[in-house]
């Protein structure tokens, strides 16, 4: 990798398990290694399943002041708030996976524009946007069941945020599109990106970052996909990354 210390011009972090702990916390060691970077003009970006709602506090207290990837690459919000960006999923989608979620008797959530929804569904749900639809399986058998039934359909983008879940996004929506549209925006490439994250919705931004980080609890995929792996987010794993290849620290 050369001298790398100045080649990286952006991190994208995912949150759960990856910048955050099992309590859902950003450790101080990782909160300090996040300052040192941006103290050095480094662009710090949220790179998350999360919406808007869900991760704004994070960044209000990190004290980001650029880009943040909602939604998996769904939504792209500027510094100062705006959407820049949004990409939806057609109702009848949405309709299915509701459907499939019912006739597996299986829990889900869906994204809409201006809520979570959790295991129901609002009365005029055909007049709102969506953005994305999860399901929770327990059973690795109904789990696998799903996903056939979803791979069926190439309008959609599947992936998962843990071993138990499925994620879906419009067919060619992930972080790294996100990514690549923030770094539009910054003059800058994705060769110059440090990408890390845990699961499956990670890949796509881990694979085409100029690094790509996996964390030390990540998924083995996500692992097998990466260039490095760091520690876990029980032990400061972002902080070491960032202290390793943006710092030139270990």
């Amino acid at each position: 990798m050369g001298d790398h210390k100045n080649r990286f011009k952006l991190i994208a972090l995912d949150m759960d398990g990856t910048l955050l702990n099992d309590h859902l916390e950003v450790s101080e060691g990782n909160r300090k290694a996040i300052a040192e970077a941006q103290e050095r003009g480094v662009h710090v970006v949220l790179s998350t399943g999360r919406t808007l709602t869900t991760c704004r506090d994070y960044a209000q207290s990190l004290k980001l002041s650029s880009y943040l990837v909602t939604v998996n690459g769904s939504e792209i919000w500027d510094n100062n708030g705006n959407l820049i960006e949004r990409n939806v999923i057609e109702f009848d989608h949405i309709q299915a996976m509701l459907e499939l979620s019912k006739t597996h008797q299986t829990k889900f959530w869906a994204v809409s524009t201006d809520n979570v929804w959790r295991d129901e569904f609002p009365e005029n749900c055909a007049d709102l946007e969506w953005l994305k639809f999860g399901f929770n399986v327990v059973d690795d058998e109904i789990r696998e069941t799903i996903l056939g039934e979803l791979r069926k359909n190439d309008a959609l983008e599947i992936s998962n945020s843990s071993l138990t879940n499925i994620e879906v996004n419009a067919f060619g929506i992930n972080k790294a599109r996100g990514l690549k549209r923030v770094c539009k925006e910054l003059g800058i490439t994705m060769d110059e990106v440090i990408a890390m994250g845990d699961s499956l919705n990670d890949i796509a931004m881990i694979t085409e970052a100029g690094l790509g980080v996996a964390m030390g609890n990540a998924q083995d995929m996500v692992k097998e996909a990466a260039d490095w792996v760091t520690g876990t987010n029980e032990e400061d794993g972002v902080a070491k990354a960032i202290r390793h290849w943006v710092l030139d620290r270990e």
